[in-house]
């Protein structure tokens, strides 16, 4: 069996530990076993905790031995993306000017995965401050898509993304400001969960900043996994209000029944949408259809209203931010700001304010539309995953880039959950759907995930190529 374990999901794995079927070391050995046999190719794990979760595998069995209560992953190994405190680990975000800033404690989302009994095995690179949608790191370098080396996997939770797909972690831990969850777990064909804002606690000891304003209203963070049952199990584990978050609450994952309506959007305005992309959105609609949900092509509302608003709200604090990044930051993540930043002028007091207010105008005609439609499904990119270094050719391929992912603004813009799963490969590569509905609806996206995916399968783990 020990051969194999790598290639199960979460929930099962803590199934066959608890019923003593194998036991924590050997599903932590085969992990740590599939990391050294695959990451070379993908450069996705760039710091393995081999002694430490050992150590901690031994002391979950010797816990089960005992005859101690064991929690939902109890036992079980999990990612951590570099922007996440992890006691004794650099919290370097990508970064090479911050490989020496070391996690006195854990964030909240580490404290309550181990406190379920997950066992920390690895962390996973991103590109520098997460400022980027293609996983190339100052520090580490880039982290190749398992399904095509020469492609990006995604970012900015790149390293997870591809680390989930090639089976060398079964759940993870990543953030999403535009996507950053989502992205990767469209490019390398795994599910994940963006949740509302507000949802899951954020709080690392080591940040030297307060939260900029767009963070405040649009960061999130997020669990990737293969399957749709083990990013709920996440999400459960990590929800709720902790004293080092101001803004995160208690709120049930749940709420009143909603209707079945769907809005499908094969090709969301604002741009091109690739055929291959179109149809995995359809794969998806098919599959809600019959599952038993009311499936319809509609468009929301204010599509492009919504991109402009969340561009804006980025790039003024990026700007307010430009000296201290041009001293931290390395220089293909500068030149991504450098390209894309062109295309807005500088903030201003009244470009400000105009923006926080076509926010509000945005939610307000979602919210009545989920109303109508409480779920909203659509593309994660509308184009492939493009080739490694694309994203900074030229100013051009930049704006391209910034094409590509604007169904994902919405949901960040609005603080909405949104559920990524795939539907598939088409061209060797995989599709998918992104999933949104209205804030604290997690269930709904994810009963909806859950059904895609009972119909049209799971597509990892998969051997690097």
């Amino acid at each position: 069996m020990a051969e194999q374990l790598w290639s199960k999901s979460a929930g099962e794995l803590a199934a066959l530990i608890a019923a003593g079927e194998t036991s924590s070391r050997e599903v932590v050995d085969a992990h740590l076993d599939r990391i050294a046999a695959v990451n070379g190719r993908v450069n996705a794990v760039v710091e393995v905790l081999t002694d430490q979760a050992r150590a901690a595998a031994d002391a979950a069995d010797a816990h089960q031995k005992a005859g101690k209560p064991l929690g939902r992953l109890h036992g079980v190994p999990f990612t951590i993306k570099t922007n996440i405190d992890y006691t004794g680990s650099p919290t370097h975000e990508g970064a090479e000017s911050m490989k020496d800033l070391i996690a006195p404690s854990d964030a909240p989302v580490v404290e309550r995965m181990k406190g379920a009994g997950g066992v920390p095995i690895g962390r996973t690179n991103m590109p520098d401050f997460g400022l980027r949608i293609n996983t190339v790191s100052s520090l580490f370098g880039a982290t190749h898509n398992p399904w095509d080396y020469e492609r990006t996997a995604g970012g900015s939770s790149g390293g997870e993304g591809a680390a989930i797909a090639s089976g060398m972690s079964p759940i993870g831990l990543g953030n999403d400001i535009g996507g950053s969850v989502r992205n990767p777990a469209f490019c390398n064909g795994i599910a994940s969960i963006k949740p509302s804002i507000g949802r899951i606690p954020a709080g690392n000891e080591t940040a030297a900043m307060n939260q900029t304003i767009s963070a405040q209203i649009m960061l999130d963070q997020g669990i990737l996994a293969r399957r749709v049952a083990d990013v709920r199990a996440g999400l459960e584990i990590v929800m709720g209000a902790h004293p080092r978050d101001p803004f995160a609450v208690d709120a049930p994952l749940g709420g009143a029944p909603a209707s079945k309506r769907v809005a499908l959007v094969t090709h969301p305005e604002g741009g091109s949408t690739h055929p291959s992309i179109a149809e995995g959105v359809k794969r998806a609609g098919d599959a809600l259809s019959r599952a038993g949900y009311e499936v319809e092509e509609v468009m929301p509302p204010l599509l492009i209203e919504s991109y402009l608003a969340w561009s804006e709200l980025i790039m003024s604090d990026t700007a307010m931010s430009q000296p201290i990044l041009e001293m931290v930051m390395g220089k293909d993540g500068l030149r991504f700001l450098e390209l894309t930043n062109g295309a807005f002028p500088p903030p201003t007091l009244e470009s400000v304010f105009a923006t926080h207010q076509l926010r509000d105008k945005v939610a307000r005609a979602w919210q009545a539309f989920f109303f109508d439609y409480p779920l909203i499904v659509g593309p994660t990119w509308t184009q492939p995953p493009f080739h490694l270094g694309f994203d900074i050719e030229s100013a051009e391929t930049a704006m391209q880039v910034a094409e590509i992912f604007r169904f994902v603004l919405p949901a960040n813009l609005m603080g909405l959950p949104a559920a990524c799963v795939p539907t598939g490969v088409i061209d060797g590569l995989p599709v998918g759907a992104q999933i949104m509905s209205r804030r604290f609806r997690e269930d709904l996206c994810l009963d909806a995930a859950e059904a895609i995916e009972m119909d049209l399968g799971i597509i990892t783990p998969i051997d690097p190529r």
